[in-house]
């Protein structure tokens, strides 16, 4: 028997502890259709003999100039029709950074830039979806944080941990 096969994507959620504005989050404005000109996260597709979370960390370079990040993966997103090119499911990755990073656009996108968590332009694909998940993972799982001081293999101080806290009650 055979059968049809999704291609596959990766998607990253970079958030970063910003002091004045809470959380950030990193969106690359795609250079190409589909979707050209809009905003998206940083991501594509996984090539062959390339896991998904290398494929996250080589598209996070490839677009922002980003490395030494190592994003955790959090959930994969396969509604039908959410790329308009075909059957295409992604597997998201997030990390959150507490410090500044340089940016520098290339390969897919025009641009990069950080985007306060509470001010989102219209964005491409699912994204918006798969930002919504990703904070309100974050939101759950501050309560053991704020116990542990830790998220993921981040540790994080008392202030941070509260900065981020403020920016979900905005």
């Amino acid at each position: 028997m055979e059968y049809n096969k999704p291609a596959l994507t990766a998607d990253n959620v970079i958030l970063r502890i910003n002091a004045e504005s809470g959380l950030d989050i990193l969106l690359i404005k795609r250079k190409h259709p589909p979707f050209e000109g809009m905003w998206a996260l940083p991501g594509g597709f996984v090539e062959e003999q390339e896991t998904a979370q290398t494929a996250a960390i080589r598209e996070l370079q490839e677009e922002t100039g980003i490395t030494g990040l190592n994003p955790i993966f959090f959930g994969f997103y396969s509604d039908p029709g959410r790329d308009p090119r075909g059957w295409v499911v992604t597997a998201a990755y997030m990390i959150i950074i507490y410090q500044d990073v340089t940016i520098e656009p290339g390969d897919d996108a025009s641009e990069a830039v950080w985007f306060n968590t509470g001010v989102l332009p219209e964005l491409a694909f699912d994204h918006k979806k798969i930002i919504s998940d990703a904070l309100r993972m974050i939101k759950e799982a501050l309560q053991t944080i704020q116990k542990q001081g830790q998220f993921f293999d981040t540790q994080f101080t008392l202030a941070e941990i509260q900065r981020i806290k403020t920016s979900f009650m905005q």
